[in-house]
């Protein structure tokens, strides 16, 4: 098969498309109404968030534990039994029961919920998180188009 006629992955047209956000058009400029978003119940960003707010929880809670491994081993005990025994992945719930265990663990749970409101607030990078999501898309998107393209085109490899 003749190799000329394969573009190099910078020349191909879909590759280098550059959508106007300013135009309507699609998938760009999605009009979205309050009420039918085309996701379900909520937005894309809506949903993001609330996975961010579980991560945040996540956060506290892993802050919260090598804190007290260090100055409280018996309060840190308690909440790597209770970790074992319920779920992180929903950060409310978790708190919520947390909450309820005893008064201790209260404790634990207010303190959860204070770590993770400043570092929603004051530690987390968001400008770094929307720089490091635009790169891994762009990357993958890159590698995605460039595997399949050699997969396709049938070019024998040199030896």
């Amino acid at each position: 098969m003749d190799t000329s006629s394969i573009l190099p992955l910078p020349q191909l047209s879909f590759l280098s498309l550059r959508l106007n956000r300013n135009k309507a058009s699609w998938p760009c400029n999605l009009q979205r109404s309050p009420r039918s978003t085309g996701f379900g119940e909520a937005s894309p960003e809506a949903k993001g968030a609330k996975h961010l707010h579980n991560f945040f929880t996540y956060i506290a809670v892993r802050i919260i534990t090598a804190q007290l491994q260090s100055y409280n081993p018996e309060a840190y005990k308690e909440l790597m039994e209770f970790l074992e025994r319920h779920p992180l992945n929903d950060g409310d719930k978790f708190c919520a029961d947390l909450m309820r265990e005893s008064s201790r663990h209260k404790g634990l749970a207010l303190r959860i919920l204070e770590v993770r409101s400043a570092y929603c607030k004051r530690d987390f990078e968001w400008d770094n998180l929307k720089r490091l999501a635009i790169k891994t898309v762009d990357e993958s998107n890159t590698r995605l188009m460039r595997d399949y393209v050699l997969e396709t085109s049938h070019v024998e490899k040199e030896k």
